[in-house]
């Protein structure tokens, strides 16, 4: 194994920055301009795993797509999802300007009109008496608020999450969240007394194709282990687009009923119609206790996040749950309500649910064609396409999913690998068919190179 394989091994999300075609891909790619600014990244950030070295230096960002400073475009894939309604949106820098311009903070002990219609819409898109909100600018926050609340309203301090899930970076959500990487070289982390299980994979893992199984695993845990008060999962696992069935959820809301656990749903990847709907748990026909989002709810302009819960909780004043300098931002706000407005005003749900069906077949198609592919799934504009060396065993094709990676960023589309060897697909919601039809051809294109 040589230690370009040995670094995509490590690291769990498989990030293409530890391997030798990174710096490769700058050296074939990049001009004098944009190696000098590289260079000065390298220099005064902290490189760490995931986000250095960079692969390219930006200077514009526009709709689906991003722009460099030599003028290359990519229609991107990723954008941290946060560009539900694409980059720049007008409508949202227009507001935003505005609330700029006639007040741009609120500090603590004062509300402000903005602040209160935000959360006044969020409440209305919720249902029942999901209708108690606060905000913060990162989704590490939001999760983190929604455990403190939890262990406040049930007693209980211990937390029921699944293995390899990430719900964000701080130090106690680590040490909730089952993704190992996160975990690497941080010592004891152990806030919050955590019960990890092994997750309701469909096509790898314990529990494969068998929910039934990892349903029965989490009541036997339920019933043994003592003060539970939270599960906390994503609704929909958004880094490798891992789907439970309707079945499985309402279950699992079944059996937090039965045994007084708040259910915890992590929205901030997935909600704001990259499913299909507003919320990823509509699919379900369930209800969360507590919901948090994040990421898209800025309108990738600003940062916010928010959590919202039940009436039921509005009991406990005198705890402090989050007390973020910019809770109540009305910068943060007008850019969350505009987001939500375009996204119903541009029939933008609809719009997700129409393109999933041809996304669907144009990626069922390639695996058709492309026995490297062994399992394309998907829901909304949210695909993953695993790549494998074999369809029987399933032995990963790391190397294959890089070059794939590089062929398309050569040709003018982004997106990222995870876990080595599946590519995940999240474009904009307003990705205009074209586009569309141009990122799908792109990767067909790297698909049939690599065979």
């Amino acid at each position: 194994m040589n230690q370009d394989e040995m670094n995509l091994n490590r690291t769990v999300k498989d990030d293409i920055n530890l391997v030798s075609k990174h710096k490769l891909w700058n050296n074939q790619h990049a001009d004098e301009k944009t190696l000098g600014l590289l260079e000065k990244d390298t220099r005064y950030f902290i490189p760490q795993s995931l986000s250095t070295q960079c692969l390219d230096v930006l200077r514009r960002a526009e709709g689906a797509s991003l722009e460099s400073v030599s003028g290359k475009r990519y229609i991107d894939f990723h954008g941290n999802y946060v560009h539900q309604v694409g980059y720049a949106h007008p409508r949202i820098i227009e507001n935003v300007v505005k609330q700029l311009q006639k007040l741009p903070f609120s500090p603590e002990q004062y509300t402000n009109k903005p602040a209160i219609k935000f959360a006044k819409k969020l409440a209305s898109l919720a249902p029942s008496n999901l209708n108690r909100i606060l905000f913060t600018t990162t989704g590490s926050s939001a999760i983190a608020m929604a455990l403190k609340l939890a262990r406040a309203v049930t007693g209980k301090h211990k937390v029921m999450s699944f293995w390899d899930y990430s719900h964000v970076t701080s130090l106690d959500t680590m040490s909730v969240g089952g993704e190992s990487f996160w975990r690497e070289n941080k010592g004891g982390i152990v806030p919050t007394e955590t019960i990890n299980i092994p997750p309701p994979i469909t096509y790898r893992g314990i529990f494969e194709d068998n929910e039934s199984k990892c349903l029965e695993y989490i009541e036997y845990t339920l019933s043994k282990e003592a003060n539970i008060g939270a599960f906390l999962a994503e609704t929909v696992r958004n880094i490798d687009v891992q789907i439970p069935s309707k079945n499985f959820w309402k279950e699992v809301r079944a059996l937090c009923n039965k045994y007084g656990v708040l259910l915890i749903l992590d929205e901030i990847s997935i909600a704001l119609g990259r499913t299909g709907y507003m919320f990823a748990f509509e699919h379900y026909d369930i209800e969360p206790d507590i919901l948090c989002l994040g990421k898209g709810l800025g309108g990738g302009i600003y940062p916010q996040a928010a959590m919202i819960t039940r009436d039921d909780y509005n009991h406990l004043t005198e705890l402090s749950l989050g007390n973020c300098t910019f809770e109540k931002s009305p910068v943060g706000a007008v850019a969350g309500l505009t987001t939500i407005e375009i996204i119903e005003d541009q029939n933008l749900l609809k719009r997700a649910k129409k393109y999933e069906a041809f996304i669907k077949s144009s990626l069922e198609t390639m695996k058709l064609n492309h026995t490297i592919i062994g399992d394309v799934r998907g829901i909304g504009m949210l695909w993953g396409i695993e790549l494998v060396k074999d369809r029987i065993t399933k032995e990963k094709a790391s190397n294959e999913a890089e070059k794939i990676l590089y062929y398309c960023l050569e040709k003018g589309l982004n997106f990222k690998v995870f876990y080595g060897n599946v590519l995940q697909l999240s474009p904009a919601l307003t990705i205009s068919r074209d586009e569309l039809n141009i990122a799908l051809n792109i990767l067909n294109e790297a698909l049939m190179k690599i065979q």
